[in-house]
C-alpha cells in the first residue's frame, strides 16, 4: 500500500503555502495537517524529528516571541525542547513533509522535491 504524504502546514505562512503548491503541482496524493489546530503528540513529534534526522532544537522557530520569552538561553534537554513544541506548536518550523520513513523541512520549499 502506498503511504500518503503528509504536510504539516500553517496556511498563514508563505513558505508553507509554497510547499503545499509544490505538492499540488506534482499531483501527488497528500494529506494536510494543520498542526496549529491539531498539534502533534510528543511521540509524533519525536518520530518526525527522527525522520528529519535533525536535533529537536533545529526544528524550533527561535525568533518566536514564545521562545524568546520562555526558553531562550536556558539549558534544555531534547525532551524539554520537544515538550515546548508540543505545548506551543507555533514554535515548530514549517512546512514539514513526511513520506514513509523520510521527512524534509520545506525551507526552502524546493527541499520537498527531494522526497516527492
Amino acid at each position: 500500500m502506498m503511504h500518503k504524504i503528509k504536510i504539516y502546514h500553517n496556511p498563514r505562512c508563505s513558505k508553507s503555502r509554497q510547499g503545499l503548491q509544490i505538492l499540488k503541482d506534482k499531483g501527488v496524493d497528500f494529506e494536510i495537517v494543520q498542526y496549529l489546530k491539531t498539534p502533534p503528540t510528543k511521540e509524533e513529534l519525536k518520530e518526525i524529528i527522527k525522520k528529519l534526522d535533525i536535533k529537536p532544537i533545529d526544528l524550533v522557530r527561535k525568533n518566536e516571541k514564545i521562545w524568546k520569552e520562555n526558553y531562550k538561553g536556558k539549558e534544555l534537554t531534547d525532551d524539554e525542547i520537544i515538550e515546548a513544541m508540543v505545548k506551543f506548536p507555533k514554535l515548530i518550523e514549517r512546512p514539514i513533509v513526511v513520506k514513509e520513513d523520510k521527512a524534509v523541512l520545506g525551507r526552502p520549499p524546493e527541499n520537498i522535491l527531494k522526497i516527492v
